[in-house]
This record gives C-alpha cells, structure tokens and sequence, in this order.
C-alpha cells in the first residue's frame, strides 16, 4: 500500500529469446507472467539496462552455449553498477546445463527450466529476498503453458499450442529429451482459445507442436489433428489458419484432405525432410525415405494446386558420402520448394549423432552447403516468377519489411505465407487489414506489387492492432517508495476478479 507522497516507479523487463517458434511462444508467456506480477517490458533497444532480464535459451543452435555465457558476461558490469537487477536463464540450454549456468556465471539470480517457466516471478522473488541463486528444473510438465497469462507480440496473429514434447528420436537432435515426451491439449481447450482470440481481434492463428500432426497420440486418436484443422475452419472470423512443424511419418491423406477442403486453412506447408538420401535418413533415425516424402508433397500438390511448400535440410550429416548428397540434390530438384532453411551439421553435445564415426570435414560441410543454397536459391526465383501476373490478398504485416520507409511500400504475406511488399495506398492500411494487389515482379525471397493497390479491407484484426498501440494506459508498476513532492497522485481504482488465464 502506498503511502503519501510516494511515487510509483516502475520495474522493467527484457526477455531475450533464441531458437524455434516454440521458445518464441514461451517467451510471450514469460512476459505475460512478468507484466502479471507488476513489472513493463523495458524500452526497445534498452540492450540489458532492465530490472530483470531473462534468457530464454535453446540447446540446438550452434554455440549455443557460447553465445550465451557470452551475453551474460557483458551483463555482469552492468549488475555491479545496478542494484537489485536480477538475471534468470530459462529454456533448452538451461533445462540441460542446470547448476553449471551458476558455476560459470555466479552471477545468475536464476535458473528454470522447460518445464517450470511459471515459476519465473516466485523464483526471481526467492533469489531477492534470500539472495542467493535459485536454481530449479522440473524433470516433467508442471502446467501446460495454455493457462499461464500472456503478452502477445501481434494483435493479429497469435501462436496456439496444441502439444509439447516429441516421442521421436532424431539421433542429431536433443529436444525430446529437454522437452519430454509429447503431450497433448483437449480438443475442447484448443478451440476455446481460439475462439477467445478471435474474439480479441485476431484473424490468424498457427497451430504449434514439437511435432504438431503428431497431434492425437496421446488421445488415441489418429485422425484429431485433421479433426482439428477441420474445427477450426468453423469458427467465425478466424481468417488463416497455418500449422509447424509436422513430421512426414505422420502426414497422413486425411490431413491432405482437411487442408484442401477447410478454406481458412491457408495453402502453404512446412514439412522438414533433413536429407533427401535414404542411408542418411536411415542414421538420422528418420522414419521415412525419400519416395515416401516426395510422395506426399505429390498428393499435396495435387490436392492443393497452389501450396508452398518448405522444407529444413541438413548438409554434411556423420557418414554423408558425396553420393548422399547428391540424393539430396535430387530430392530438391523434384520437390522445388519455395523456399528451405539449410544447415551445415555440427555436433550437439548429448545428441547419438554426436558420437557418430564418419564426421565430415569442415570444408567439404561448407563446399556441399554452398552448391545446395545455390540450387535452392534457383529453385525458389523460378517458383516465385510463376507468382507474377496473379492478384493476391495480403494480410498486412508490421516489421516485415526493413525498408518500407525508404521505398514508400508496406509489406505483407500472402495466403501461401509469401512475402509480398506492396505499393503504399492512399488511404489508411493498418497491420492485420488485408489488401488486394497484383504481383509484378518476383525476387527469391520475395514478392513486388508495383501498381496501385486493388481493395483494401479494414479487418478487425487491424482495429485490435489500432486499440493496442492507442495511447497507453499507465501500468499498475511495482511500488519502489520513492518520496516525491506536492500532492500525491490519486490511487488507481482497483479491478475486480481475477486475470483469466491465457492460452497458448
């Protein structure tokens, strides 16, 4: 309770985030929990000068590691210049590092782990009153992140998980182990979060998982994540619905068939092959082979004449042969992705792959890699040239595209989740509004519509974004009992009820 002539002064934030969309999503679960327990996020580019400061790792990237003792070591000096600023890791790299984060930089106030990320403001609260580091890494899942609160970095879009965990094993790959076994949410809880999102204005949603089609294993039911693509497409203002990343070892034709036949389920699918030679996939631990993959993007594409589709390869895997990867090679050239996420291999502490004979040198990962983005790079051009002529309906996005100011356009995506910058109307357009353009000019990563703009469609997704960045109410704030002078401000009229939990 204040007293008068006290000044609310506030407690800032930053959450760093690294890795796949599903530590993205945490993180605006962290920030949801943060704001929840009185602290704002701090000014953008205010590089670590916040009150708490939270790492949300990941264990997959190279140098992982490296990168952030790194950042954290240039945090230290600030800490000793700031008093009471609290530093907490959290995510894949702490889930598996645990103590040694401590031991190595003991100037860490906490550590959790996937499991736990509640937890955040209870720990951070621990470490300041016993001042010591709190350290604590649930080995299972605690609370299914759907019911922790939420800061939403879109008002357009949101991210809504519908599993965590992955039951397979990838010999390059270390996440089952840090995340757990796959573990699904009710139908029921899906659906009702995304019927509250839209009700919030949101117009697209991306369905997550580790392993999304995967989806209904631990319901014993085969075929709910067509079930639920098929659900989704009835809810009223829901607009795009796209889902990452499923596993071609359960792509199923019921899947095929719900995304051609539920129209707001957008033409554009994200399917990882990794290596397109049979005897890598087999090392790999991959469940399929090759004919089996291009077999599915074939009943994709013929279903969905329109699809994009991309993919994540791996170049220079322990025992890969020249002869492997040309099978690659090969695989590309028969699928003609959209586009593809490529990654030299390098090893990943912990993974089977790790231990592997037959690591490849450097030098010959780097050769094969630059020939395959050349063939992707090609590929993607040629695909992208077959978009010119046709007229599209853009969902207008914010941040998208870096140089819209200096070339008077805005950007957006495509249904398909192309990249599209656009001639800038004469009207008003707002991120989540959907404008009408017809493509001109194709580049590999991008689309251009040079001419005047078609239609514009003001959407409630973009009023939500208009509501959202209005002028905004002062924060509650976490009371620091700052003396001020004259009359104390009013006190602010308390709310009734209880925060409704958020989803994921």
């Amino acid at each position: 309770m204040s007293t008068e002539g006290e000044a609310t002064v506030l407690k800032t934030y930053e959450v760093r985030t690294y890795g796949c969309q599903m530590n993205v999503h945490d993180s605006e679960r962290l920030s949801g929990l943060l704001e929840d327990a009185g602290y704002v996020r701090a000014p953008q580019g205010s590089d670590g000068d916040a009150d708490v400061v939270v790492f949300n790792t990941c264990a997959v990237r190279e140098n992982a590691d490296n990168k952030l003792y790194g950042n954290l070591g240039r945090l230290a000096p600030m800490k000793t210049k700031r008093p009471g600023m609290q530093i907490a890791v959290g995510g894949c790299l702490a889930q598996k590092d645990r103590d040694t984060i401590v031991d190595r930089a003991p100037w860490v106030d906490v550590v959790f782990g996937t499991h736990n990320i509640g937890k955040l403001p209870v720990l951070l609260e621990r470490a300041r009153i016993q001042e010591e580091a709190q350290i604590e890494i649930a080995e299972s899942l605690e609370a299914f992140p759907s019911t922790l609160p939420t800061r939403r970095e879109s008002a357009y879009a949101a991210w809504v998980s519908i599993s965590v965990g992955c039951n397979n094993t990838c010999t390059f790959c270390i996440v089952p182990a840090l995340r757990g076994k796959e573990e699904d949410r009710r139908p029921g809880d899906i659906l009702a979060e995304v019927e509250a999102l839209v009700a919030e204005g949101v117009s697209e949603i991306t369905l997550l998982g580790q392993n999304v089609n995967a989806y209904g294993s631990d319901l014993g039911d085969r075929e709910a994540f067509s079930k639920l693509l098929r659900a989704c497409g009835a809810i009223e203002g829901l607009e795009r619905v796209r889902f990452t990343s499923p596993h071609p070892r359960d792509f199923t034709d019921d899947v095929i068939a719900a995304m051609a036949e539920t129209p707001n389920v957008m033409p554009q699918l994200h399917m990882p092959m990794q290596s397109g030679s049979d005897t890598i996939l087999k090392a790999m631990r991959r469940s399929y082979r090759q004919e089996r993959f291009l077999g599915i993007i074939e009943k994709v594409r013929a279903a969905i004449p329109h699809a994009a589709i991309s993919t994540d390869i791996i170049v220079g895997f322990p025992g890969e042969t020249e002869e492997d990867f040309q099978q690659t090679m090969h695989a590309v050239r028969e699928a003609r992705f959209a586009n593809a996420f490529t990654f030299q291999y390098s090893k990943r502490p912990g993974t089977p792959a790790a231990d592997m004979e037959g690591q490849i040198p450097k030098e010959v990962v780097q050769e094969r890699y630059m020939r395959l983005v050349a063939l992707q790079e090609e590929i993607s051009w040629d695909e992208n040239k077959k978009q010119v002529g046709r007229t599209l309906e853009v969902m207008v996005a914010e941040g998208e595209g870096r140089k819209d100011g200096a070339t008077h356009r805005l950007s957006g995506r495509a249904p398909d989740n192309r990249l599209v910058h656009f001639t800038k109307p004469q009207e008003e357009v707002r991120p989540g509004d959907v404008v009408t353009v017809e493509i001109t000019y194709a580049a590999p990563h991008h689309l251009l519509a040079e001419g005047p703009t078609q239609s514009v469609r003001r959407t409630r997704a973009g009023d939500a974004w208009e509501k959202r960045n209005a002028a905004p109410a002062q924060p509650k704030g976490v009371l620091l009992g700052i003396p001020t002078l004259g009359v104390p401000a009013p006190l602010p009229v308390a709310a009734s009820g209880c925060a409704a939990p958020a989803s994921s």
